[in-house]
């Protein structure tokens, strides 16, 4: 059983839905308290022991290569001004040489599209995929327990899962439940946005995933699907006929920050889980409250 390295964020899409603030700024920057979207995920990446992390960008996405670089005139004036803690969070946070790279997506032509563009960076090695919008926020990251769920299992794909009302299904990809496996299940299927009857369970693809390597040869041959792009789910379904597929039940709450109301509860979330913010907040949301 290979390890897990490598991790993929595609970090390509344009954030319409945050017009105009996503004019010149990526929406994978947006801030959640004061880490932009971006940097929540990849921390819940090196929590979990990947090495190499691998973003798929599109253009005007440059200021994201740049939050992981070095600043060197940000840093040489916060030593000369004596901001050592603030120097020093930003030397921790930064990844090692080497660690980082970025590859283009030159069409937006879907997920799977946006995965397949990363086969060189990843070779042939099993990796981690972390969709950026989709925060999940708990006492511990996801992607340390997927990692555990792999090994309980001995390899395979792993998949996390969210419970969502079951009439919320259609919204979104589907998994039917199999037999328990440690901290996991096994898949039997997938569904794609199935009507709440037809659903085989009320678990949802929550946007982390673990993938075997020939994933990327599913997606080379893959025609477009739902909204005319490439669908990973598509290629996972095929993929599934030959390796086994494992799920895992995340217990914390997840946060869509594609959506207005999703980044702003995670803002909310993120701030009220911190000693130096919550107890201010709480009294600023009590004032607001009381005043509506």
């Amino acid at each position: 059983m290979k390890p897990i390295r490598k991790a993929v964020f595609p970090v390509a899409g344009l954030g319409t839905r945050f017009l105009p603030a996503t004019k010149a700024m990526p929406k994978e920057m947006l801030p959640v308290v004061d880490r932009p979207v971006i940097q929540h995920v990849v921390d819940e990446a090196r929590e979990a022991g990947i090495e190499h992390f691998v973003f798929v960008t599109g253009r005007n996405k440059g200021v994201i290569e740049d939050h992981f670089d070095k600043q060197f005139e940000l840093e040489a004036t916060l030593q000369k001004r004596g901001k050592s803690r603030e120097f020093a969070m930003l030397e921790a946070e930064l990844p090692g040489a080497g660690q980082t790279s970025f590859t283009r997506q030159q069409e937006p032509l879907g997920l799977g599209h946006a995965v397949w563009c990363a086969r060189e960076i990843v070779g042939n090695e099993p990796f981690a995929l972390l969709l950026p919008d989709m925060l999940h926020f708990g006492p511990r990251g996801a992607l340390s327990e997927m990692m555990e769920v792999y090994a309980e299992t001995g390899g395979g794909n792993v998949v996390a899962v969210y419970e969502v009302p079951r009439d919320q299904v259609q919204q979104y990809g589907i998994v039917a439940v199999g037999e328990k496996r440690g901290k996991g299940f096994r898949i039997t299927a997938m569904v794609e946005k199935p009507k709440p009857q037809d659903a085989p369970s009320n678990y949802m693809i929550s946007g982390r995933y673990i993938l075997q390597p020939e994933i990327f040869s599913f997606l080379e041959k893959q025609s477009a699907g739902a909204g005319g792009e490439i669908q990973v789910t598509d290629a996972m379904l095929r993929l599934a006929e030959q390796q086994p597929f494992f799920g895992y039940a995340f217990e914390g709450r997840i946060f869509d920050c594609g959506s207005k109301i999703g980044f702003l509860t995670a803002n909310v979330a993120y701030a009220l889980a911190r000693e130096d913010v919550a107890p201010a907040l709480r009294a600023e949301l009590k004032q607001l409250l009381d005043q509506t």
